[in-house]
């Protein structure tokens, strides 16, 4: 057995640590500085309880990209120097963010420790590379993000930091599975490399009816397609769709995890998964081979999804709607009935019509997952949502893209159940033109704004802010830009009272709401790592069947030409389009 020695490094702080919902997230060379990474663990070791540290169990893995395999060395090592007892690996470094959450609730290792928490190295859905972006968030004991008392702890230690404590542990090998073990003074320190997809499968296994899925997926009627767009996911793709499920390993696209994600950026949208976009007939060009029935895509960590119909795009937001309206038929852990229902300010408002009609509890929360986390660990909420492509449930306390694939995977073997042998085939276009005819069609559209100036993206939300004071005078602007638009009956910032601890949440995004329902909202968002970006969500309510099958850009275009108006969009950032619309 390896002995090793604790030291105590001095170390000065850095002015910019402050974690945001998803963690922190900075390009790869500031990641790289000497003690950057080694004061932001240590601070959030400082933040933690102590029997969430001394002789605890963590868990260090992520979703590969470039400087996580130099992370989750450092990481280990200053584990060993702040005397926890042992260490959990995924195999290769890789965890997606959905498995490291079940694997904190779930697993037991094999002298029965139970893990308190996990460094999840990522950067999402932003690029990687030498060049690019990195990440890292801590999760607590429940499996979610780290709730605002700790991150708030974590950013003031930050501050303050003066020396960080690390053990002279050998690399640890990551690619064999098995346990090291070493010998400090105070004791035994273990890190156990494990597989990566095990937990995370027996856990869907538990949730949904795979053989009803693989009957789906055996049918000559039904064509598949998965993009993992060179993320943590494709270490799960292999094992779900083709070993378990029985689908062509051919249906795989990109599910090769790469630390640069193949030069591409793994954001599970229509405008970067240009591959599974053409493959499923909406891109530029038209293809002669008849696309598949069904696509789906995850992103870097594979928390968030898209998913595609033939020549079909199925909104983020109608998504989690058309989930919650089929889960107690079609997927067997919901039969007992859902809890509730919620879904994020911006996402629109397709969820509530849903809870209405079924009778469930909602709640509409900040952006950010640590809120829904608190509904489900109150037994508040079973399916839950968001616009920018998360969606989940009370199995795990993060978004998960894969179980958001197998939830529609589950939806159209139920809806096939009687049809795979004879019968026309219950299409995703079928599925959202029903669930429109029952509950209405929420137009719905997000225009991106991503690395302006920070500065003027602030002017631009302060200016917005300050016309609310008049709705007057935004009406007579509103009527000046498009004559036939609804008036504003209502406009606020968005404020949240938890309805579990009773904490409030001040500036959640800008809101302007119409009188026929419509919805104009503006936010600040975090999640990239330069620069600020701008979210604008427009949405329309359309009750009436024969109006539900329009162009969704014709049907907000007078809307749009209002929020662009309203917010001297071009103006604030000199933008004259967004980066991208979705």
């Amino acid at each position: 057995m390896v002995l090793f020695n604790v030291s105590r490094v001095e170390t000065t702080p850095f002015g910019d640590q402050k974690p945001g919902t998803s963690g922190l997230r900075k390009k790869v060379k500031v990641f790289k500085q000497p003690n950057y990474l080694q004061n932001f663990v240590q601070s959030t070791f400082n933040a933690l309880t102590p029997q969430n540290v001394r002789g605890a169990t963590l868990v260090v893995s992520g979703d590969g990209r470039y400087f996580s395999k130099d992370a989750i060395q450092i990481i280990t090592k200053m584990a060993a120097g702040n005397g926890l007892r042992r260490v959990w690996v995924g195999q290769n470094g890789l965890l997606s963010t959905p498995a490291v959450s079940a694997v904190i609730r779930e697993r037991v290792g094999v002298d029965g420790s139970k893990a308190t928490g996990a460094f999840i190295l990522t950067a999402s859905h932003n690029p990687g590379g030498p060049n690019e972006d990195f990440g890292i968030k801590y999760n607590m004991e429940n499996g979610g993000p780290a709730p605002e008392g700790i991150t708030d702890k974590i950013y003031e230690n930050t501050k303050t930091i003066k020396e960080y404590l690390t053990a002279d542990l050998p690399d640890v090998d990551i690619t064999a599975i098995g346990v090291t073990s070493y010998r400090g003074s105070e004791g035994q320190f273990d890190v156990e490399v494990f597989d990566s997809a095990s937990d995370y499968v027996k856990l869907m296994k538990s949730i949904f009816d795979f053989e009803s899925i693989r009957k789906l997926l055996s049918s000559p009627k039904f064509t598949f397609c998965y993009d993992a767009l060179h993320g943590v996911g494709g270490a799960y793709a292999k094992r779900i769709f083709v070993e378990e499920l029985g689908a062509q390993e051919s249906s795989l696209l990109n599910c090769v995890p790469k630390e640069d994600f193949g030069g591409g950026h793994p954001d599970p949208n229509l405008t970067y998964a240009k591959e599974l976009v053409a493959r499923m007939g909406l891109g530029k060009s038209n293809s002669e081979v008849e696309p598949p029935e069904f696509g789906a895509a995850s992103d870097g960590d594979a928390d968030r999804n898209m998913i595609l119909g033939k020549r079909f795009f199925v909104t983020p937001s109608d998504s989690v709607a058309i989930i919650a309206a089929n889960a107690v038929e079609a997927i067997p852990y919901f039969s007992a009935g859902l809890k509730g229902v919620a879904r994020s300010m911006p996402t629109s408002a397709a969820l509530d019509v849903v809870a209405k009609n079924l009778n469930l509890k909602f709640f509409e929360v900040p952006t950010g997952w640590k809120f829904f986390g608190n509904l489900m660990d109150a037994g508040l909420c079973s399916v839950c949502g968001e616009e920018s492509f998360g969606t989940g449930s009370d199995h795990i306390r993060e978004k998960d893209g894969i179980w958001a694939v197998l939830a529609w995977l589950s939806i159209l073997a139920y809806k096939n159940r009687e049809n795979l042998g004879g019968g026309k085939l219950v299409t995703v276009e079928d599925i959202v033109h029903n669930h429109w005819a029952t509950y209405g069609r929420h137009y719905y559209t997000r225009y991106d704004y991503e690395n302006v100036d920070a500065g003027a993206a602030k002017e631009l939300m302060a200016s917005l802010v300050k016309l609310q004071s008049s709705l007057s005078e935004v009406n007579e602007i509103v009527s000046g830009i498009q004559s036939d638009v609804s008036k504003v009956v209502h406009a606020d910032e968005f404020e949240y009272k938890d309805p579990v601890d009773g904490s409030i949440s001040k500036h959640q995004g800008i809101r302007y709401l119409f009188e026929d329902g419509s919805r104009l909202v503006f936010r600040l968002s975090g999640t990239g790592s330069e620069g600020a970006t701008i979210r604008l969500y427009i949405e329309q309510y359309e009750k009436d069947p024969s109006k539900t099958g329009r162009d969704s850009q014709d049907a907000l275009a007078p809307l749009v030409a209002v929020a662009l108006g309203l917010s001297k969009m071009q103006e604030f950032t000199g933008r004259s389009a967004p980066t991208v619309i979705t």
